[in-house]
């Protein structure tokens, strides 16, 4: 019974408005929840590493065969993102991914890049970057592109001239006609 006094004490143009208001408010997060892709903890990369992907962050495209890029929360000069769904994930400065420590895991050389690769166990792949002084990741969903590898080109330009190679030359496995 006081919540009745209560609204009734209320202007009316107020207690008109309150439940409209509310229904959007609630609306509004329901959607919100509903239709954000997930958040990417960005790594902690030490301090060299650091400075190479910052460099990095500032050299990436801002579309990727048409996908805007989209930066996934939290905001973070160690994460990328394009399209909304599915979108391309990049991270950097992260841990040596274990797949790279499989010789069979042998990826595309892009544009003077080599990247190791595997399988997501959805249907995409995950790449990397292995001979570089900061682990670049790019995870590819399935769907995303006509062809798996086809974002790489595009990223491959920004991590050539931004994260050198780890003896300062370049990166072996692409000069063997790999």
């Amino acid at each position: 019974m006081a919540y009745r006094d209560l609204l009734n004490r209320l202007p009316a143009p107020v207690r008109w408005l309150a439940p409209p208001a509310a229904l959007l408010a609630v609306t509004a997060g329901l959607v919100a929840a509903w239709s954000g892709e997930p958040d990417v903890a960005p790594p902690v990369p030490a301090a060299e590493a650091a400075g190479y992907c910052a460099a990095l962050d500032a050299a990436l495209p801002a579309a990727v065969l048409g996908h805007a890029r989209r930066d996934p929360s939290p905001a973070s000069p160690y994460t990328a993102a394009w399209a909304s769904s599915p979108r391309t994930v990049l991270t950097c400065g992260g841990d040596r991914p274990e797949f790279l420590d499989d010789g069979t895991r042998k990826g595309p050389c892009v544009n003077e890049v080599s990247w190791g690769m595997t399988e997501d166990g959805a249907g995409g792949y995950r790449f990397a970057t292995g001979l570089r002084r900061a682990y670049v990741v790019v995870e590819v969903p399935e769907g995303a592109y006509g062809n798996y590898a086809d974002p790489l080109a595009y990223l491959a330009d920004a991590v050539r001239s931004t994260v050198p190679t780890i003896d300062g030359k370049a990166d072996s496995d692409c000069l063997d006609g790999a």
